[in-house]
């Protein structure tokens, strides 16, 4: 079994790294096309690609024109602890154990806009670059059309490698898991839902973005600490408050429920 996350726009570049592990990225050709393509475009042009403010677009842009190859440990950072999103906030890999590490770099993988495919000790650079961006490449109109075909395969060799049934769980958001060709992967694929509901309307069940982003990261984080390599566990997973509901689940979305949130 394999789980797929969606990055995060908020990075941390600063703070002090739990591990020495590391690992390079294994598209890295593709991403520095990508981010060369990039750092020729003027700061106007890629806020308006990215509907960003004209400070985060030159943020952006000078770091696509710092972009080089090959990365140094120190200067760029494993992908796990470089996001620093919602996703990465529940996860809390910054208390994972060497051995911790260690499997989430056998069992999640990060789908990226600019990196296409990462593993968690993946070294990255700063940057912003959604899945969803209408970038024109050789491939097409879309990063999508750049990235599906390679991101495809890399994922059905890792489910051939990764321990349990092939099975690809799905914690991603829509716009990154759109790059996947569920097709050609062959693989069973399982995406859990996460909904809540407040204190005062306890049937009102929904799903909250912020909640259940912390939720999809806290699932990984215990699929890797406990070593959960089977779907068939997957309803005893219990973090945050959320339970498994079982009138609410089919075998395709595990459905999970809060109704502590307020």
């Amino acid at each position: 079994m394999l789980t797929v996350l969606s990055p995060a726009k908020s990075l941390d570049f600063e703070s002090k790294l739990p591990t020495k592990k590391h690992s390079e990225a294994r598209l890295l050709d593709g991403a520095e096309v990508l981010a060369n393509q990039m750092a020729e475009m003027a700061p106007d042009a890629i806020g308006k690609l990215m509907s960003i403010s004209p400070e985060l677009a030159e943020l952006n842009a000078q770091r696509f024109r710092d972009f080089a190859l090959p990365f140094e440990p120190g200067r760029e950072r494993p992908a796990v602890l470089a996001f620093a999103g919602d996703v990465y906030v529940g996860m809390e890999a910054r208390d994972f154990g060497e051995r911790d590490f260690t499997e989430a770099q056998k069992s999640l993988r990060i789908l990226s806009g600019l990196y296409g495919l990462l593993r968690p000790l993946d070294l990255i650079a700063p940057y912003r670059l959604e899945m969803g961006s209408k970038v024109s490449t050789s491939a097409g109109n879309s990063l999508y059309a750049y990235w599906r075909e390679r991101v495809t395969a890399l994922l059905a060799e890792d489910l051939a490698e990764s321990p349990g049934p092939p099975v690809l769980l799905n914690l991603a958001s829509t716009e990154y898991f759109g790059v996947v060709d569920t097709k050609a992967l062959g693989a069973k694929v399982i995406a859990p839902r996460f909904l809540d509901a407040p204190i005062a309307n306890p049937d009102e069940l929904k799903v909250i973005s912020f909640s259940a982003k912390r939720a999809r990261g806290a699932m990984a984080s215990w699929l890797v600490r406990d070593r959960i390599r089977s779907p068939r566990k997957l309803p005893e997973f219990t973090g945050l408050g959320y339970a498994y509901d079982a009138e609410r689940s089919t075998p395709a979305e595990p459905t999970f429920v809060r109704r502590s949130a307020s």
